[in-house]
C-alpha cells in the first residue's frame, strides 16, 4: 500500500482521499453559494426596477413608492444572503434570532422615529394634503414644501422653513386650506348707527364690483351680522379661488373704507361718553 509524505509524516492514501473530496464538496458549496448570491443580487436589482415601474405606472404616490421600493429591495437581499449562508451549511436560526433581538433593541430605542415613520405611511396613504398645498398642522399654516417617511416641512408666509415631526402632523387637526376649487373670504364691515343700512350695503357692492378674482357663483353675501356697542356691522363674504384669496382679503378690504369715505359713511370707534358733575358743599 503506497504512502505519501509531508515534511517526513506519513500520510495514507484514504486520509487524503477523505481531503480531496471535503475540500472538493466545501468548494463546490462555495462556488454555488457565491453562484446564488450574484445572480439573486442581480434579480434583486432587477425586481425593484420592475416594482418602481409598476408602482409609477398604478400612479403611486412618490414617497410612498420609494420607500416600498428600498424596503423591498433590503428585504430580499437579506433572503438572498441567507439562502447563500445556507449552501455552506451556516446556522441561520442564530443569525435570524440575533438580527430579531437587534431589531427590537433598536425599535426600542427608536419608540419616537417609528411614531413619526408610521404617521408618515398614513399620510402617503391617506393623503389629507399633497405638496404645495396651504395648511394648518401642529399650529403652523404654510405651504407644503416637502413630505417625507418622517416629517414635513412647511414654508410660512414670512419665507420661514419649519420641520414638524409626522406623528405631531398627524395627532393634531389639519387645516387644508387650497383643497377645494372656491373658498370663502370672510371680512366685517361696521357703519354708524346713524348711517343708512340700504346705502352702505350698496357701497359695499360697489367694492366688491371692482374685482375680477371674486367669482359669481356663489354669490357674495352683504348680511347685517350684529348690532355691536358702538356699530351695525356687516359680514362681507365673497368667493374666490383659493390662490386669490389674499388680494381679496386685503383689497377689498381698502376699497370698503373708500367707498364709505366717498358717500360720507363713517366708520365709528369705540366711544365713551363722561359726565362731569359738580359737587357743592353746604
Amino acid at each position: 500500500m503506497k504512502t505519501n509524505t509531508l515534511a517526513g509524516i506519513e500520510i495514507s492514501p484514504a486520509l487524503v482521499e477523505s481531503l480531496e473530496t471535503t475540500l472538493l464538496g466545501y468548494g463546490l458549496k462555495v462556488l454555488g453559494a457565491l453562484v446564488v448570491l450574484i445572480i439573486g443580487l442581480w434579480v434583486v436589482k432587477r425586481l425593484k426596477s420592475v416594482l418602481v415601474k409598476v408602482m409609477e405606472h398604478r400612479k403611486v404616490d412618490p414617497v410612498l413608492a420609494s420607500f416600498v421600493a428600498a424596503l423591498s429591495h433590503v428585504a430580499l437581499k437579506v433572503f438572498v444572503i441567507i439562502a447563500a449562508l445556507e449552501i455552506l451549511d451556516v446556522k441561520t436560526t442564530s443569525l435570524i434570532a440575533l438580527l430579531g433581538a437587534a431589531g427590537l433593541a433598536v425599535g426600542l430605542a427608536l419608540q419616537g422615529s417609528l411614531s413619526n415613520f408610521a404617521a408618515g405611511v398614513l399620510m402617503i396613504i391617506l393623503k389629507p394634503f399633497t405638496l404645495k398645498d396651504v395648511v394648518t398642522a401642529n399650529g403652523i399654516t404654510g405651504t407644503v414644501r416637502e413630505i417625507s417617511i418622517l416629517t414635513t416641512i412647511l414654508d410660512t408666509f414670512d419665507n420661514k422653513r419649519i420641520i414638524i415631526p409626522n406623528a405631531k402632523v398627524m395627532a393634531d387637526n389639519i387645516t387644508n386650506h387650497t383643497a377645494n376649487d372656491t373658498r370663502r373670504v370672510d371680512l366685517v364691515a361696521g357703519i354708524s348707527y346713524g348711517d343708512d343700512i340700504d346705502q352702505a350695503r350698496a357701497a359695499i357692492k360697489e367694492a366688491l364690483e371692482e374685482f375680477s378674482e371674486i367669482l359669481e357663483t356663489p354669490a357674495p353675501d352683504i348680511l347685517v351680522s350684529e348690532m355691536a356697542d358702538s356699530s351695525v356691522n356687516f359680514a362681507v363674504r365673497p368667493w374666490c379661488r383659493p390662490a386669490d384669496y389674499w388680494v381679496v382679503h386685503f383689497g377689498v378690504t381698502e376699497a370698503i373704507k373708500k367707498k364709505f369715505d366717498a358717500k360720507g359713511i363713517s366708520i365709528p370707534f369705540p366711544q365713551r361718553d363722561v359726565h362731569l358733575y359738580e359737587h357743592k358743599e353746604g
